[in-house]
């Protein structure tokens, strides 16, 4: 056996706290090592070439690199290997920079040679392993249809590629959908939006899901089986036209059940569509709200009137199963709930809104027509904005949902503009980070919209004076005073922040994902890596990831799209070779590890008679789990065996 050494300096990382040439004469000493060199950059083209060119000159069977994390540069050596013709394999790279020289001073040194006797004790146990090649299938799931969800779908149709876009509203066009003009254009919401939701319905790569939810996540990177309920509608969308007259003609004369997607500011009947845009522009029935689904007192005119007999009360939820090769998670994310902060009265006391109500009461197609009235059908004449409700509030969020001061603005400017009164925006630090943000806030402030600093305390119907009899009144501290003070308004808007959406755990559980100490969804690398997960074939985009605003969001998904469609148009995927083997001869069949595998990867087959474990290798991903808990140690890890393992604790304690 004949072992290489390379200890790279890192520039001064690693250089200026361990004595590099006082480790290069240490791995001389050990036994099986031909070779040693150091260099200043081990991962640059002149280092690779160094290891190369000894690979062939000294016939070397192992190599092993002091360097950096494994997680950085393990298969850029891998590859060196490969391209000097050894089994990319037989190597292990010691980690003398993240564990040692940054984290040790005082003894870096021999803490590094410790590091370098493990490695080359543990390399002499390496096998060489092949890597698996599997087909990728040619299509992508998205998760999502808002506008994120959607603009990753468009670049993925328009490049070829077959597209399931599932969304488990009854409509795409997610939370965009409610608002009327986008900061810091001020541009028509929907004007932006309909275009590409008409986009996604007439492009024949798409097939749209909506009103459904993914149920099961089965399989592995290229080969994904994914089983999805799309629910009834008992309408069916291949022969609706969309005319509105089952709407219209319903039993219920007036709408009379709070509307979800006018967060609850409007009303519906129990046969709706969303909204005019709509995409599909087919009613769904909510079988609690509906006579007949819930108590068959109808006299179901609504299917009499219906000319193309769309209207079928025997429709049960549908079953769909897909086979794609990536997947993409633009599940949005859901708006902080305002009851949680009690003295805000949310609920409590008319005329205090959320944004997104007050969103839906400025749309021209919202409840109101556009119009923002208070509830006794008059125009306010003084507003108060109040910034950061359930952000950057250690009691609920600590983090700031970036979007909250901008939209703040936004329904300032607008409230102003149609109802002209006086508004004040109570905040905490205005975050105007964006292109042409700053032009915006500054915008607001000529155009007579104010601005205290200070957290608002409380919101109370309690009058202490003759002019806030009838009136909302907003106690708070005025920080740049340094004062406490009451002001009377006709209405609140509570300027709410974003938190994960509340199927995030599911979807996370189905797809293996991480989270972040927030909750969202965690990304493999915050800089090197923000769109794909720990989970290869899986990318998120949006605010599920984290909170941002709409040109960040299409960026995100579009991102995501790039990184699946690279992996689609590939046609084949390697994957890790790190899977774990069973023993037949060991395995007792007792089955423990079946239900413990995250995978799936683990069934049973008859062998001479009797059940054992088998692993399905094209599943596995090398986790461990199953070698852990099996109590016959039948399983084992072939890139992490016990002999390579006891090999560097051997070594570490002096014992080797």
């Amino acid at each position: 056996m004949k072992i290489g050494v390379y200890v790279c300096h890192c520039g001064r990382n690693i250089a200026d706290v361990v004595n590099v040439r006082e480790v290069v004469e240490f791995a001389k000493t050990l036994p099986d090592v031909v070779v040693v060199r150091d260099y200043k950059y081990m991962c640059s083209d002149p280092g690779q070439e160094l290891i190369i060119k000894d690979i062939k000159e000294y016939g070397l069977d192992r190599i092993v690199v002091c360097a950096c994390s494994p997680k950085l540069h393990e298969l850029t050596f891998r590859k060196v290997l490969k391209r000097a013709g050894l089994n990319p394999f037989l190597f292990q790279m010691a980690n003398i920079r993240e564990l040692c020289s940054w984290v040790s001073e005082e003894n870096a040194t021999e803490k590094a040679k410790a590091y370098v006797k493990a490695s080359v004790s543990r390399v002499r146990y390496h096998e060489p392993l092949e890597i698996r090649k599997v087909d990728i299938k040619p299509s992508v799931l998205v998760i999502g249809g808002g506008i994120a969800g959607i603009s990753a779908s468009l670049l993925l149709a328009d490049a070829g590629v077959k597209v399931y876009l599932v969304e488990k509203e009854p409509t795409i066009g997610g939370k965009m959908a409610k608002f009327d003009k986008t900061f810091p254009t001020l541009d028509c919401s929907a004007c932006i939006l309909t275009p590409k939701m008409n986009a996604v319905k007439e492009n024949p790569n798409i097939e749209l899901i909506t009103y459904a939810e993914v149920e099961d996540v089965r399989g592995y990177v290229g080969n994904f089986r994914v089983r999805i309920r799309k629910k009834a509608r008992y309408v069916r969308e291949d022969v609706c036209t969309g005319c509105y007259e089952c709407v219209e003609n319903c039993l219920f004369e007036k709408p009379e059940f709070p509307s979800e997607f006018d967060e609850g500011v409007g009303k519906r009947k129990p046969i709706y569509i969303p909204f005019p845009q709509a995409v599909p522009l087919v009613p769904v029935i909510d079988p609690k709200t509906c006579m007949w689904l819930s108590s068959k007192k109808c006299s179901r005119y609504c299917m009499e009137i219906c000319e193309p007999k769309a209207i079928d009360f025997n429709q049960r939820d549908e079953i769909i199963e897909v086979e794609v090769g990536a997947i993409i998670v633009a599940i949005g994310y859901k708006p902080f709930d305002a009851k949680k902060i009690s003295q805000y009265r949310f609920g409590e006391i008319e005329n205090v809104f959320t944004s997104l109500q007050v969103e839906r009461l400025l749309n021209s197609a919202g409840p109101t027509s556009g119009e923002v009235l208070l509830s006794n059908g008059e125009k306010p004449k003084r507003v108060a904005i109040i910034h950061c409700v359930g952000s950057r509030d250690e009691r609920f969020n600590p983090y700031c949902s970036r979007v909250c001061c901008m939209y703040s603005i936004k329904l300032a400017r607008l409230i102003r503009e149609r109802t002209n009164a006086e508004v004040f925006n109570f905040y905490i630090d205005i975050r105007a980070f964006g292109k042409m943000y700053e032009e915006f806030y500054r915008k607001a402030m000529e155009e007579g919209i104010k601005f205290v600093r200070g957290r608002v305390a409380e919101i109370t119907d309690i009058a202490k004076s003759e002019e806030e009899e009838g009136k909302i009144v907003v106690i708070y501290e005025d920080t740049l005073l340094g004062k406490v003070r009451r002001l009377a308004v006709d209405m609140v808007v509570l300027s709410v922040g974003i938190e994960p959406p509340e199927d995030l755990d599911k979807i996370r559980t189905l797809l293996k994902l991480s989270c972040t100490p927030d909750g969202f969804l965690a990304e493999r690398h915050p800089k090197l890596a923000p769109v794909s997960t720990t989970t290869e074939g899986i990318y998120i985009a949006g605010c599920c990831a984290s909170p941002k605003d709409i040109p960040d969001s299409v960026a995100q998904a579009e991102a995501s799209a790039g990184e699946a469609l690279a992996l689609i148009k590939k046609g084949e995927i390697e994957l890790e070779p790190s899977v774990s083997q069973v023993d037949v001869e060991r395995c007792s069949g007792c089955g423990i590890c079946l239900p413990l595998c995250p995978y799936n990867a683990i069934g049973f087959v008859e062998i001479e008679g009797k059940m054992r474990a088998n692993i399905n290798p094209a599943l596995c991903m090398g986790c461990g789990v199953c070698v852990a808990s099996c109590p016959s140690k039948a399983i084992k890890q072939n890139l992490f065996s016990d002999e390579q393992i006891l090999a560097e604790i051997r070594a570490l304690t002096g014992k080797g």
